[in-house]
């Protein structure tokens, strides 16, 4: 049975999970549109995103609300011996939104279903720089994907690949950027450090 195509709404859904980036409008932003920080239910960031975009349609309030971005990153986690490239939230339960706030934007915004409170002073939402939400913008563009691991330093572990399979070791450093573990492995009754990639150890 074939699958059917998704419609061009469904592909924009999926495009924007992907990049963590909504979009309200084609039109030019314009300079008095501002970033505010929203908090939502850990978990729910996207199901905010996209239900506070399907609210911007139906509420006609493009010209007020013009961008959603829910920050992630991507990440490489080592399960059962194989690597799995994840999206990972930066910010679980915040959301950005780039809008021109008054009553009506605020309410759409505050009033949509998981979201909990703007990020501000009281009852005044803050908005922060663009200049940091440059940075985060970047830290999400980064090509090099973050390994995640439950590895700990001095945990005891087996070697299950190369010339040490086998032996057993204690995890002396953990380098999450390149995938690597240090190990110190027993020889002739000495520790000798190895370094092996995260998918040559298991845990014990």
């Amino acid at each position: 049975m074939d699958t059917p195509n998704p419609t061009v709404t469904e592909q924009i859904e999926k495009d924007a999970k992907n990049t963590g980036i909504y979009t309200t409008s084609d039109n030019p932003i314009p300079e008095i549109a501002k970033w505010y920080v929203v908090h939502t239910y850990s978990g729910h960031e996207n199901k905010v995103a996209t239900t506070l975009k399907q609210r911007v349609d139906t509420m006609k309030l493009a010209d007020k609300i013009f961008q959603i971005i829910v920050p992630t990153r991507n990440i490489v986690t080592v399960k059962h011996g194989k690597k799995e490239e994840q999206k990972e939230k930066i910010f679980p339960g915040y959301i950005l939104v780039r809008m021109f706030l008054d009553d009506m934007s605020w309410l759409a915004v505050r009033t949509t279903q998981g979201v909990t409170a703007f990020v501000g002073a009281g009852d005044k939402p803050t908005p922060i720089s663009q200049k940091e939400v440059d940075a985060i913008m970047k830290f999400m563009a980064m090509e090099a994907p973050k390994y995640k691991t439950s590895f700990s330093v001095s945990e005891a572990v087996k070697i299950t690949d190369g010339p040490f399979a086998d032996f057993l070791g204690t995890i002396e450093s953990i380098d999450e950027e390149k995938g690597k573990l240090k190990i110190l492995v027993s020889i002739f009754g000495r520790e000798t450090p190895v370094e092996l990639d995260f998918l040559q150890v298991s845990k014990l």
